[in-house]
């Protein structure tokens, strides 16, 4: 049999889910219940004209009697086929949920419930779409369906539905074991984007507050140079320079206090002290650039730099006594000006420090980098 609950039982949920009950209050409840009963439970299932009512009907008995499950198999994509298309997708979930508890041998089981899964999905019903998909990894074997696995599918579909970060970094890295270009599981249909997913786990990994884990798997992410990272063009920099900044100890030039660490600043300009001023800046990272340069320049080129600050400090360098006015509780700018140098004002600039990693430095203030010339946009002094 298709189905597995009593007759009367399943005629009740028949009208629950089908929009037959009415108020129980009402004296026709009964009546109408006592006719529903007298049918075929079959009945359910039938939509559209009589002709694809009859031959729905014929699938469905021979369903009931098949013992074959590829013949199963070729009787319930018909059915598929008919629900869908009539835009039936309460019977068609019932129908397959029904038949996997009624034949858990089944070998097909779990693509019957991938559609199952899919059809909440593009209902917007993501928690029973994630009860699907789980299911079907921890209780299905892995099919092959238009070649692409059916694991692989819940995989992926899983780590963007689940918001629960340990959850998530399970399914990444069972996609990764499995279907990364080197896995036994991978085909090239279905072979995950390394790069992005190692981006994403890494992503996961900070939710979690794992640290190193996340930084191995940002390490592992920049093996693949080519990644496109969606609505993030600058990803391979920014974590480039995650992992240099959280690779390089000690991180002794923090400071606690921004007016503390500008004034510092402030008077190593004036007294023309170039090793102070070294000192004061980030050891990572710290860019000289002019304000519209793309490329800013190397570690080395940053060092070659400070050992030749001197040269352009001439006596009437100076700078503001206050920052600029556009600073603000994240970023910081201090005018600087009358360097002997090809652009006379420079700007300081003052950056919050983001590593969560040691709530020690976390959100202290540092030196972050130089820009050349007036300054673009508007609150200048």
């Amino acid at each position: 049999m298709i189905l597995s609950l009593p007759m009367k039982k399943k005629a009740i949920f028949i009208l629950l889910t089908a929009g037959l009950l009415i108020e129980l209050t009402s004296c026709g409840f009964t009546d109408r219940l006592k006719e529903y009963v007298g049918r075929d439970p079959l009945d359910y299932y039938l939509v559209g004209n009589n002709e694809e009512r009859e031959e729905m009907y014929s699938f469905l008995t021979d369903l009931e009697i098949s013992e074959d499950y590829e013949h199963s198999f070729v009787l319930i994509q018909q059915l598929i086929k008919h629900l869908h298309n009539n835009n039936r997708s309460d019977k068609l979930n019932l129908l397959l949920t029904t038949h996997v508890e009624q034949h858990p041998e089944d070998p097909f089981n779990g693509y019957y419930l991938l559609i199952v899964a899919d059809t909440y999905l593009e209902e917007g019903a993501f928690p029973f779409a994630v009860h699907y998909y789980e299911q079907i990894l921890k209780n299905h074997s892995d099919l092959l369906v238009r070649d692409k696995s059916i694991h692989y599918i819940c995989l992926t579909n899983l780590t963007q539905l689940v918001d629960t970060p340990a959850a998530r970094v399970e399914y990444f890295q069972e996609l990764l074991a499995r279907f990364s270009s080197e896995s036994s599981d991978s085909g090239k249909s279905m072979s995950i984007n390394q790069g992005l997913t190692y981006y994403n786990l890494a992503r996961t990994y900070e939710q979690l507050g794992e640290w190193d884990l996340s930084i191995q798997a940002y390490k592992n992410y920049l093996e693949f140079p080519e990644t496109v990272i969606p609505g993030a063009p600058e990803a391979y920099q920014e974590i480039t320079d995650k992992i240099a900044f959280y690779d390089y100890h000690p991180k002794d030039w923090t400071s606690e206090n921004l007016e503390e660490l500008k004034r510092g600043i402030q008077y190593a300009v004036y007294a023309k002290n170039t090793r102070r001023l070294n000192q004061y800046r980030a050891k990572v990272n710290f860019f000289t650039q002019s304000w519209d340069q793309q490329s800013p320049l190397t570690e080395r080129e940053v060092d070659d730099f400070f050992s030749t600050l001197g040269r352009f400090m001439a006596r009437r360098v100076s700078y503001r006594k206050d920052l600029d006015d556009d600073s603000n509780s994240q970023e910081a700018y201090l005018e600087t000006f009358g360097w002997s140098y090809r652009i006379p004002t420079w700007y300081f600039y003052f950056t919050r420090v983001s590593f969560p990693a040691d709530p020690e430095i976390n959100g202290q203030w540092q030196w972050s980098g130089i820009y050349f010339g007036e300054k673009p946009f508007s609150g200048s002094n």
